[in-house]
């Protein structure tokens, strides 16, 4: 009868208790996500990446595709010339240094500007020309700018003889299709197929030798200035002049980062403007690619349909001559075969293909504000290891974001089991004062501390995640419930034994003869420290903790913390307060004990769930 007459009270305490338990939860997941972003955020700033939206950061970890840039990202956007193809170089080097922005500093002794244009202005320096006299004696009276369509650039110049000289540079192809003449030893003379092939065997040679290869060409108007500056009026009927061929060296720790890339089960693909040849070299030296028929041109794919680019899209890893559509075209494809989807840009055209991409990723340096403006995150290095490195990043803050999720999930679960069968049975183990302190002490710790772990081993050589994955995913929502009944069976194992130690029976308890305080101290004590125990279990869902090669001063701090400030509360007139009882040694060590074990526990649970997941795989 005493179960009976108790039921309001027990059912009471009950509810109190669960509605502490549960209504910790929410505040608590929402206070550790928001820390762990917080963290991940700052931490990925220290490495250059600078994270523009939230939202990136949870992307990052499951990021399967990423669209990259091949200079200034791939490679150093240090350019150099080193070799020439022409049969007359002063004129070549004039050309290309009078059809550059880029300006030559006499106090720094270096060029300023664009890389490519500066490079070629430098290398006129080196012969004794440098732009300071060259613009001095050959003043610019019109242009039409560079453009990414049609990928050239022309200038017209009055000599100092009096002539109106048109000087083009752009692509070897682009700017060969309109030449008509060749300037030679001889003069100018007509070019023909053979002097056409000889330029495309130079052009193949140095790009095979991954140089950036421009071509330069000219129109002399002798004494009439021309009425039309537009890209149809002056780049027709030119004489070709010749080729120069430019190295940017790959960052020496790209080739690393491509094979992390690829050991994470990311596929990169290399998109530029430049030749094809030029793109294989480069993309072959640092792994993207093994063979050339894994490249394709812009032209190329224009003349693939939208269904047979769906099924060939994977056999690709590099774009040449590519345009800003065309960017935009391969993210939407990957992205049909539900892909998330990283890409590179630095150009205003690159916008509406960044913007689309689930990552869109700007250049810090060499990138315009209307490219940043759009970017998820900007690179403050134009650095493609940078890249990969958020993504390692993006991988340990969800893990830690999980573990965290995990630890409160099931500590909480635990106070919700171990009330429930008390208040079945009809007696307190816990009051609601006791659930709210091990809430706000031994919960939001750890759990906050947990933000701090380091990535785990391997991390990188895991697929990536399925972006349509749940937070309960891969069977963590079993672990939830696995290790919260664990938890809350050593609780109730504790109250019984504390029990014992008082000589004090369940029905006495029941019935209200004895309050069983020994008992509810021996449960509070092991439920607070089972649960800083179990913290260091979640450092890894599957590891073994001894297996680990780090080990978490934040944790460590969270738990002597939480330790101390547990025996305060037993110890000092708090527990007058709290309703506790003075326990012996003897219950201190076995409530200690009991608080340790869930950690062998777990480890046999963990070698058991690595062996089945192994044999599944």
């Amino acid at each position: 009868m005493g179960f009976f007459q108790n039921m309001p009270l027990v059912l009471n305490t009950f509810m109190v208790a669960v509605s502490l338990a549960v209504a910790a939860i929410p505040e608590g997941l929402a206070a550790v996500v928001t820390i762990v972003l917080s963290i991940g955020v700052t931490k990925m700033s220290e490495h250059n990446a600078i994270i523009r939206k939230l939202s990136a950061v949870e992307t990052l970890g499951c990021t399967q595709i990423i669209c990259s840039d091949k200079t200034g990202t791939l490679t150093q956007n240090k350019m150099t010339v080193v070799r020439h193809f022409s049969e007359d170089q002063a004129r070549l080097v004039c050309g290309m240094a009078l059809c550059s922005d880029a300006k030559w500093d006499v106090v720094q002794n270096t060029a300023i500007g664009e890389p490519t244009e500066a490079a070629l202005v430098a290398d006129a320096a080196k012969l004794g020309f440098t732009s300071e006299d060259l613009d001095e004696a050959n003043p610019r009276v019109g242009e039409a700018p560079f453009d990414s369509g049609r990928k050239m650039m022309s200038v017209v110049n009055l000599s100092p003889s009096g002539e109106y000289v048109q000087h083009t540079k752009g692509g070897p192809d682009v700017v060969l299709s309109r030449c008509t003449m060749i300037h030679t030893k001889d003069g100018d003379v007509p070019l023909t197929d053979e002097w056409r092939t000889e330029i495309a065997t130079q052009n193949k040679a140095m790009a095979d030798d991954a140089l950036r290869v421009m071509a330069s060409a000219r129109v002399s108007y002798g004494k009439s200035c021309p009425a039309d500056f537009s890209p149809e009026a002056l780049e027709h009927d030119m004489t070709f002049i010749g080729l120069c061929g430019m190295i940017d060296p790959v960052r020496p720790e790209v080739r690393d980062a491509v094979a992390e890339a690829h050991s994470a089960g990311i596929h990169v693909v290399m998109i530029t403007g430049d030749h094809i040849d030029t793109a294989v070299a480069i993309a072959k030296e640092l792994g993207i690619i093994q063979d050339r028929s894994q490249a394709i041109t812009g032209a190329q794919l224009d003349k693939i349909s939208d269904e047979d680019f769906l099924t060939s899209i994977e056999n690709y890893g590099v774009y040449a001559r590519v345009q800003p559509e065309h960017k935009t075209r391969i993210v939407d494809t990957w992205k049909k075969k539900d892909k998330v989807v990283a890409m590179t840009g630095d150009g205003v055209n690159d916008a509406p293909s960044i913007k689309r991409a689930d990552i869109g990723i700007g250049m810090g340096i060499t990138g315009t504000d209307v490219t940043k403006g759009v970017a998820d995150m900007v690179l403050a290095d134009d650095n493609f290891a940078t890249i990969i490195n958020a993504c390692e990043e993006g991988r340990r803050i969800y893990d830690n974001i999980r573990k965290a999720i995990a630890f409160l999930l099931s500590s909480n679960l635990a106070e919700v089991i171990s009330v429930f069968v008390a208040s079945l049975v009809g007696f307190t183990i816990l009051e609601p004062t006791h659930l709210l302190w091990i809430n706000l002490i031994t919960d939001c710790f750890p759990a906050l501390a947990m933000s701090m772990e380091e990535a785990e081993p391997g991390i990188m050589r895991r697929r990536p995640r399925n972006a349509t994955d749940g937070i309960f995913a891969n069977g963590m929502g079993m672990d939830c419930l696995i290790q919260g009944a664990c938890i809350g069976a050593l609780t109730l194992v504790s109250y019984f034994v504390g029990l014992s130690f008082e000589n004090v029976s369940v029905a006495d308890v029941i019935s209200g003869v004895n309050a069983g305080r020994d008992g509810m101290t021996m449960a509070f004590l092991t439920l607070s420290m089972v649960e800083m125990f179990h913290s260091f279990n979640m450092r890894s869902r599957r590891q073994s903790i001894f297996r680990l090669p780090t080990q978490n001063k934040w944790l460590w701090m969270a738990f002597a913390g939480s330790l101390v400030l547990t025996f305060v509360v037993i110890e000092t007139p708090l527990a007058l307060a709290f309703g506790f009882a003075e326990i012996s040694v003897a219950e201190y060590l076995i409530a200690m004990a009991l608080a340790i074990s869930i950690i062998p526990i777990m480890e046999v649970y963990k070698a058991i769930m690595r062996s089945a997941e192994k044999k599944a795989a």
